[in-house]
């Protein structure tokens, strides 16, 4: 069974599959419209989502990697219906649940939860995360990745890792021991720093994403994440030339609104 994936900017990702429609990380500010990061910090988008809520077919599920502005902006606050599960940290989903969320989900790391439409079954499993290291750590939320797992009878198994908004550190090894058949990989980069662009580390640049790629290795694997807010420090660019340089093999670019098939080709 081969299915869709939408990449519409930011971590907003549309995965169909399975007869299941899943978003990732909802992200609909315009260009110019300010994302909230925390801690009195604020970073402006400088591009257009590919598409709005209105655009989007009846949602499923939404997998949640935390609750900053930038993957969960106030469109997504008002727009997504109160009873979709959202699938997310234990601190985020208490924060939704106080929104109205009311099927909220708070799954710690190697937790599961399962969907099932017909003899189809959507389960996803929360993976390790960390948003920042050192000092910084305590003044960040917790963040999760999560591999999703899409089966349907009379086809084989899809599994998708979405890594978060996560630095590279020891726990993400684990990641390909447990689930060793991975075959998409939604890689969160952007390099970004806080504060304003210039300070601290806190996601992946192209360094730390090719150096995961080579710990995790999915059949193929989408870079998402970039570009998008000036707190990105970091271009696409720079992952794919460091994939190139260690001979990391199946980056796929996907374009912003375009439908790819899933797995990508």
């Amino acid at each position: 069974m081969t299915g869709r994936l939408t990449w519409i900017g930011t971590a907003t990702v549309l995965l169909e599959h399975s007869g299941f429609t899943v978003l990732t990380d909802p992200n609909f500010l315009h260009r110019g419209e300010a994302a909230y990061l925390g801690k009195g910090l604020f970073s402006r988008r400088r591009t257009e989502p590919s598409a709005s809520l209105d655009d989007l077919p009846p949602l499923d599920a939404v997998v949640l990697s935390h609750l900053h502005g930038d993957h969960f902006d106030r469109r997504a606050r008002e727009g997504l219906p109160k009873d979709l599960p959202v699938l997310t940290t234990p601190e985020s989903a208490r924060a939704l649940a106080r929104w109205g969320f009311t099927a909220a989900v708070g799954m710690r790391t190697w937790e599961s939860t399962t969907l099932v439409k017909g003899e189809a079954r959507l389960t996803v499993t929360a993976a390790p995360g960390t948003h920042a290291k050192g000092p910084l750590k305590a003044l960040l939320p917790p963040v999760m990745g999560s591999v999703l797992r899409f089966e349907a009878p009379g086809s084989d198994p899809l599994q998708v890792y979405v890594t978060g908004d996560t630095l590279v550190h020891d726990d993400l090894r684990e990641v390909p021991r447990r689930h060793p058949d991975l075959d998409v990989g939604l890689w969160h980069l952007g390099g970004t720093r806080i504060p304003f662009g210039k300070g601290v580390l806190v996601t992946m640049d192209g360094r730390q994403g090719a150096e995961l790629l080579s710990w995790v290795a999915p059949r193929r694997t989408v870079p998402v994440h970039h570009g998008d807010y000036g707190v990105f420090a970091d271009l696409v660019e720079t992952f794919l030339e460091e994939c190139a340089r260690r001979g990391l093999p199946g980056v796929v670019q996907a374009p912003r609104g375009v439908p790819v098939p899933l797995p990508p080709p």
